[in-house]
C-alpha cells in the first residue's frame, strides 16, 4: 500500500492547486502536520478505482471521505468485481443513476494502474 500512496501523494500535488481553494493549498504545501486537504470543498462525488476492499478502506480514510461518498465504488466492487480502471465507469452511472449528480457538480475519478501508477480526470456536470 506504501507505493499505491506515493503515486496518489504525487496526483494529489499535481491536482491540488487546479482544484483546491487558496487556503487548503497554503496549508497544504505549508505541511501543517501532514495536512490532508479536504478534497469534500473541492468535489461533491468520488469515483475511486474499485481494486479491493483494502484500497478502498485505505482511501475512505486517508481522504476522510464518507461512506455515502465510498458507496459508488463500494457498490461497483461489490456488484462486478475488479474491472479494472472501467470501475469508473460504472461508478459514475451508479451516482447517475442514484440521481446525486446535480448541474454544476464536480466528479473526482481517481485510478491505480500497473505498478501502481495514480491518474486522475475530473468532470463537471453540465
Amino acid at each position: 500500500m506504501t507505493i499505491a500512496e506515493d503515486a496518489l501523494k504525487s496526483n494529489i500535488t499535481t491536482l491540488g492547486p487546479l482544484v483546491l481553494s487558496t487556503s487548503e493549498q497554503l496549508l497544504f504545501f505549508m505541511k501543517v502536520k501532514t495536512y490532508i486537504p479536504d478534497f469534500k470543498l473541492a468535489f461533491e462525488h468520488f469515483c475511486i478505482h474499485a481494486g479491493g476492499r483494502a484500497v478502498l478502506d485505505e482511501l475512505e480514510k486517508n481522504l476522510q471521505l464518507s461512506p455515502w461518498h465510498m458507496e459508488p465504488s463500494r457498490m461497483t466492487l461489490y456488484r462486478f468485481g475488479n474491472t479494472s480502471s472501467s470501475s469508473l465507469w460504472y461508478e459514475l452511472a451508479y451516482t447517475e443513476a442514484k440521481g446525486r449528480v446535480k448541474k454544476g457538480d464536480r466528479v473526482w475519478q481517481i485510478v491505480f494502474g500497473s505498478e501502481f501508477k495514480c491518474n486522475s480526470a475530473v468532470w463537471k456536470a453540465l
